[in-house]
C-alpha cells in the first residue's frame, strides 16, 4: 500500500461515521479494496452500530479480507456483547470466514438468543460450519462419495447434537422466524429427521406444527408451500389477522 493508499484508507475509517448512506458504503469498499489489520477494530465497531444492511454486509465483506487469525480473535469478545446487532453481526462474519474449528464458539445461548435475529443467524451459521451430510455423486450413479468412517461418526454426532439444539427452538417467532428454522434443520438432514419426527407429536400445538411442516419441507418443498398458506387462510378466518 503506498503512501496516498494508507491516507485514503484512514480518511475511508473515519468516513464510516458520516450521515449518509452511500458516503458510508464508498468508505467500506475501499477499506476491503485495500485492506489493512490496522483497521480491524474500527471495522468490527463500526458493524455493531451500522443501521443499513448494505454497508454492513460490506463491513463484513472488510473483515473477510484480512488475516483469519486476527479476525477471529477480535470477534469473539463481539459474541458476548449485550447489543444485539454485535452478536449477529460477529456470528454472520463467522460463517463467512468459514473456518469450522470455530464452530463451538455458537454456544446454546446464542442458538437460543432472545433476539430472533440473533437467533437465526447462529442457526445459519451453525449449520455452515457443520459437516453436513454427503451430497449424492450424479456422476456415480447417485451414491455418495465414501468418506472416512470415524470422520463421518463424529460429523454425524455433531449434527445430532446440533440438531437437538435446533428443535428446542421449535415453535418460536413469527412465519419468517420458523422458515429460517426449518430450513436450517432441514439441511442437517437425517439427525434433523429423528428431532422433527418427535416433535411433531409434541402436546404443545405450535411445536408439533411447526415440526409436520418442516418435515415437509425436507420431504416436499412444494407441499410446505401449500401447507405455509393454509394456516395463513385459517389465521385470517379465525380473526388471526
Amino acid at each position: 500500500m503506498t503512501t496516498a493508499d494508507s491516507a485514503g484508507s484512514r480518511g475511508a475509517v473515519a468516513a464510516l461515521e458520516a450521515q449518509q448512506v452511500q458516503v458510508r458504503l464508498r468508505a467500506a469498499m475501499a477499506l476491503g479494496t485495500w485492506p489493512d489489520p490496522e483497521h480491524l477494530d474500527a471495522v468490527v465497531r463500526r458493524c455493531a452500530v451500522e443501521p443499513d444492511p448494505f454497508v454492513r454486509d460490506a463491513l463484513t465483506w472488510v473483515l473477510t479480507r484480512l488475516p483469519a487469525d486476527l479476525v477471529l480473535a477480535r470477534l469473539r469478545p463481539e459474541l458476548e456483547r449485550p447489543e444485539p446487532q454485535a452478536r449477529a453481526q460477529a456470528v454472520h462474519t463467522l460463517s463467512k470466514v468459514g473456518d469450522r474449528t470455530v464452530r463451538s464458539w455458537i454456544t446454546p445461548q446464542l442458538i437460543a438468543d432472545p433476539d430472533d435475529t440473533v437467533a437465526r443467524t447462529a442457526w445459519r451459521a451453525a449449520v455452515k460450519l457443520t459437516p453436513l451430510p454427503a451430497e449424492p455423486d450424479e456422476d456415480d450413479g447417485g451414491v455418495a462419495a465414501p468418506a472416512d468412517p470415524e470422520a463421518e461418526a463424529a460429523a454425524a454426532e455433531e449434527r445430532a447434537e446440533l440438531a437437538e439444539l435446533l428443535g428446542q427452538q421449535l415453535g418460536r417467532g413469527d412465519r419468517e422466524v420458523r422458515r429460517a428454522l426449518s430450513r436450517s434443520l432441514v439441511q442437517l438432514g437425517p439427525a434433523a429427521t429423528a428431532v422433527l419426527r418427535r416433535a411433531a407429536a409434541s402436546p404443545r400445538p405450535e411445536v408439533a406444527e411447526h415440526a409436520r411442516t418442516a418435515l415437509l419441507v425436507a420431504h416436499d418443498p412444494q407441499a410446505a408451500f401449500a401447507f405455509d398458506v393454509q394456516t395463513a387462510e385459517r389465521a385470517e378466518g379465525s380473526g388471526g389477522g
